[in-house]
């Protein structure tokens, strides 16, 4: 009989620390939502020591979620975990991570400890866990480079003193599967007590191999393997949940292993993660990226057409992804496309139709096909969680090489009136931006600014990604449009909206006080 394998996603913790990546209480509770449906087993919500917008996340989260064991981290001190315990007080099933580092590495550079004193302070910091709840998982940063005699010793007595999950991170992304691999074979054979709890992995990809350490250490006994969606994290990230839960699903003769993943959900997991967080999934990214399914050369697609097995060992519906596709262009009707935004895993209402039909016949006068990743990011848009405080109402520019590039812009305020300007800058985006400051007078700092054509052709929907920082704080943007000015435009109404709600603690304590 297959092991079940839990799948700990924490792509609202260990991902949001991905540069950029902040999401405000209402895309955390979205994504939670989300993750709930696909299946995961954990999920771990936040730090909520770290920051009072972290504590409210795990709380909400708590609050809504009814099936999964929802997580809180903490360092290996009594305030931190009382903390989270108290964030965590209304889940279902609630987890309270806590550790320390084990390396030498870590000890004697960042702890500044000595390893009787890492343990002790360990094995204290389980037993306040196991005073507020049951499952207590532990992890021990950096195992990957350290003394394994002396990991083992930890394991054993943060075991004996109520650990039930224990957390053997690679964390700086240094080992190869055979190592890592052999790592949790050793301490399966090694610590005594272990069978009393389950042996996670968490791993980094700083080498590329976090997908392939992660499953090399459930072939050696691992029941938990901690990942984020699109293998989101910090530096070059985590384990790709997507990219390891189909292994164990297409190789589940070699791997003999299963999860409770509900693969169908992939997809529209990543493009919200996706969307939510600002951080574009490469188009040759295994499972869900945009040419993970596509096929250019003439022999391979004579293959697929004849057998799809052939050149695809995974069905794209296994994802989430269809095969075929409506094309809508400006002479189909609203029936049409609410079909396929059905299709694509939407539930928009009545009146987002409406407004979808709207721009979507604006955008089909523009191009002879519109595309479902033309759909997707008009719904992300529409349905975007970000309170609308700004609303860009008109753009127009004036530019060219003997010319001082100038823009016009109308926006209405959050009263509902209209408000036009003009300024002039080095190009047409930034005589925008200068126009839209001297109607929205909100400081920041432009940092990041990219844009990529949504789908192919002259006509491509335009997507552009933008951050702006305020004090220590980066917001996201993301504006669509056909018009590159305009996408621009759009995106940095879209950052300042999220930046003015953060600003208004009232409407978090409202999404808390209303899960």
């Amino acid at each position: 009989m297959a092991r079940h394998i839990a799948i700990f996603d924490t792509t609202l913790r260990d991902g949001e620390q991905s540069p950029g990546a902040s999401l405000n209480v209402e895309e955390k509770l979205e994504i939670a939502r989300q993750l709930e449906r696909l299946g995961v087993d954990v999920i771990e919500a936040g730090f909520p020591i770290s920051s009072p917008g972290d504590f409210q996340a795990v709380q909400a989260i708590s609050r809504i979620i009814k099936h999964c064991t929802v997580c809180g981290l903490t360092r290996a001190v009594e305030k931190d975990i009382r903390s989270a315990a108290e964030a965590l007080k209304d889940a279902v099933k609630p987890r309270i991570h806590t550790g320390l580092g084990v390396s030498d590495s870590h000890l004697q550079h960042k702890l500044r400890m000595t390893r009787d004193e890492a343990l002790e302070r360990g094995v204290s910091a389980v037993a306040i866990a196991r005073r507020y709840v049951d499952d207590v998982e532990y992890f021990l940063e950096d195992s990957g480079r350290a003394d394994k005699d002396y990991l083992c010793q930890v394991i054993e007595a943060v075991i004996n003193a109520g650990a039930t999950v224990i957390n053997i991170p690679d964390t700086t992304g240094y080992t190869t599967p055979a190592e890592y691999g052999a790592l949790i074979k050793f301490v399966v054979d090694t610590v005594p007590n272990i069978s009393k709890a389950i042996i996670s992995v968490h791993c980094h990809d700083d080498l590329g191999l976090a997908a392939a350490n992660s499953l090399a250490g459930v072939m050696n006994g691992a029941g938990q393997i901690e990942c984020t969606i699109n293998g989101i994290g910090e530096r070059a990230g985590n384990t790709s949940l997507e990219e390891v839960v189909m292994a164990m699903k297409v190789r589940k003769d070699f791997y003999d292993c299963e999860t409770g993943i509900v693969t169908q959900e992939l997809y529209r997991t990543s493009r919200m993660v996706s969307t939510s967080t600002g951080i574009l999934v490469q188009p040759n990214k295994a499972i869900v990226g945009a040419n993970a399914f596509a096929h250019s050369s003439g022999i391979h697609q004579d293959g697929v057409l004849k057998e799809r097995t052939t050149y695809e060992i995974i069905d794209p519906r296994d994802v989430g992804i269809h095969e075929s596709k409506i094309v809508l262009s400006a002479r189909s009707g609203r029936h049409a496309l609410a079909h396929r935004i059905e299709e694509l895993g939407y539930t928009v209402s009545d009146d987002q139709i409406d407004r979808l039909y709207t721009r979507f016949l604006e955008l089909a006068d523009r191009k002879k096909q519109v595309y479902d990743e033309d759909l997707e990011v008009l719904v992300a848009d529409e349905t975007s969680t970000t309170y609308q405080a700004y609303e860009l109402l008109h753009v127009q520019v004036s530019c060219g090489d003997k010319m001082i590039p100038t823009a016009t812009v109308a926006v209405r305020d959050p009263e509902g009136m209209q408000h036009t300007d003009s300024c002039h800058g080095t190009g047409p985006v930034d005589a925008v931006y200068r126009a839209i400051n001297r109607i929205v007078d909100v400081p920041n700092e432009l940092i990041e600014f990219s844009i990529q054509s949504v789908t192919e052709g002259i006509d491509a929907l335009a997507d552009v990604t933008i951050r702006i920082r305020q004090g220590n704080d980066i917001y996201t943007g993301r504006g669509a449009n056909t018009d590159i000015v305009v996408a621009s435009g759009k995106a940095y109404i879209h950052a300042l909206n999220k930046l003015i709600d953060r600003a208004a603690p009232s409407r978090l304590e409202k999404s808390l006080q209303h899960p």
